[in-house]
């Protein structure tokens, strides 16, 4: 009995510093205490500021109203020694409380040593990474000069002659499955820094169905576990940013389209926004916070269906009559025609020239190859081939796969068209009865996966223990 009154104290006092990390929020008005003061804190875990607990007095003195009735008010009819028993219907729920902003200890700023060098981002990138050079040397620099920004602007707030560099925002242009969204998992994971990762087609300008704008930096203070400092130094990755291209012909208000594309451009640029706290859509149940853009880094991706075409259409207007004509069908078998992209391209592709002026930095991905996609299956630190092998490393059984077999599953992968996506579904389908016969026989020691297994004309090759 002693051991277990020990034990729960314990908990209360973890819990009870828990929460003095974050703010109280207010119940009627879920305004947080760094924008509504000092709280009245009440049984049942409420507290209320005190602008709200003047107007229930006043409306009491003023007229006797039923406070149960206000929104946001359903208990306070009740006896204050009732509200003990209610304590999970008060409290505010864990996902929308605020870390507190530390007073005491000054504010930790960036160090020069804390930035790494692009070469050492870009050998952190291959580890995961295959192909792509230029790409991940892009956006190691890109990233490199981004936080020397950071560092730069912590260290001369107070110095009015210094140099003030603007932001340096990436679009990321490259076919599905080619590591767009993979790349920038990587990059956050490597730099230790909050990652959001929002979809363009959800968003609609304020006031329609759908996610509004500040609902993408909502998800980087989610991914900062609500704590806004670290957030402000973040990255959030906007993926199928294409599909918010002007629409052509039409007669109707374009609210997911080029009013998105308006809508994100104070994003982009850097500035303070007030943005609901645990939630996607501000309402008056919602806390809301205030984070600033500036130091926050944009990556917006995209496939950019179709503008291949664009490009060609460009540069086959070079083509003349005479001795310095070019042919015709010349870009129509070049793989990698994305990178020949400019501004001029994206515009005709319906995306407004200030929102490009936002990202001045334009990466381009390649299209896998066959060679590229037997390499994502054996060389990356987490490789697939290596999953599986870890997987019935656990049964104690070896896991080997021919050349042949690899050439095998690239070349399917190419006739899906998903880039590296079409690896995974792949491999599942011949793994299955492998994965699920395994486990019967204890005596079975390796498993060689050969073309003709996964040609249908005969199975694995199974070797039992010595």
């Amino acid at each position: 009995m002693e051991d277990n009154k020990i034990q729960n104290s314990d908990i209360d006092k973890e819990k009870k510093e828990d929460e003095s990390e974050y703010e109280k929020i207010c119940y009627v008005c879920r305004r947080p205490e760094s924008k509504a003061g000092s709280m009245v804190s009440m049984p049942g875990g409420m507290n209320l500021c005190h602008d709200c607990m003047q107007k229930a007095f006043d409306s009491v003195t003023q007229g006797g109203l039923d406070l149960s009735k206000l929104p946001g008010m359903p208990y306070m009819n009740l006896n204050l020694n009732d509200l003990g028993s209610l304590n999970k219907d008060l409290e505010i729920p864990q996902k929308q409380k605020i870390k507190k902003r530390s007073d005491k200890e000054p504010k930790k700023q960036l160090e020069r040593k804390d930035i790494p060098a692009p070469h050492t981002v870009r050998q952190k990138l291959d580890e995961y990474i295959i192909g792509q050079e230029q790409a991940k040397k892009a956006i190691s620099v890109a990233v490199y000069n981004h936080y020397k920004r950071v560092y730069l602007a912590d260290t001369a707030k107070n110095d009015e002659d210094a140099v003030q560099i603007e932001k340096s925002n990436i679009l990321m242009i490259g076919p599905t499955g080619s590591g767009k969204t993979y790349l920038v998992k990587t990059l956050a994971r490597l730099l230790d820094v909050p990652l959001a990762i929002a979809d363009a087609t959800s968003l609609t300008e304020a006031g329609y169905i759908g996610d509004d704008i500040e609902s993408v930096v909502s998800k980087l203070l989610s991914a900062a576990d609500n704590d806004v400092e670290r957030a402000e130094r973040g990255i959030i990755f906007i993926d199928e940013i294409d599909k918010i291209a002007k629409k052509k012909n039409t007669s109707s208000r374009d609210v997911s389209g080029e009013s998105v594309q308006q809508e994100l451009l104070k994003l982009l640029e850097g500035s303070a926004v007030e943005v609901p706290v645990g939630a996607n859509q501000k309402n008056a149940m919602t806390p809301m916070t205030t984070v600033r853009t500036e130091n926050i880094l944009f990556i917006c991706g995209g496939a950019f269906p179709d503008l291949e075409d664009i490009i060609k259409e460009r540069l086959k207007e070079k083509t003349s009559i005479g001795f310095s004509s070019e042919l015709k069908d010349k870009y129509d078998k070049d793989a990698n025609i994305l990178s020949r992209v400019t501004n001029e391209d994206l515009k005709k592709f319906g995306m407004i020239p200030e929102f490009l002026g936002r990202l001045p930095i334009t990466v381009t991905l390649e299209t896998l190859t066959k060679e590229l996609l037997i390499r994502v299956l054996n060389e990356p630190r987490n490789a697939i081939l290596k999953q599986y092998q870890k997987l019935l490393e656990l049964d104690e059984v070896k896991l080997v796969f021919e050349d042949e077999a690899l050439e095998w599953i690239a070349e399917e992968a190419l006739k899906k068209k998903t880039g590296a996506r079409a690896l995974r579904a792949i491999i599942e389908s011949f793994m299955l009865d492998i994965m699920y016969e395994i486990p019967k026989d204890p005596n079975i020691g390796s498993v060689i996966i050969t073309r003709a297994y996964l040609d249908k004309n005969g199975g694995p090759l199974i070797q039992m223990r010595g």
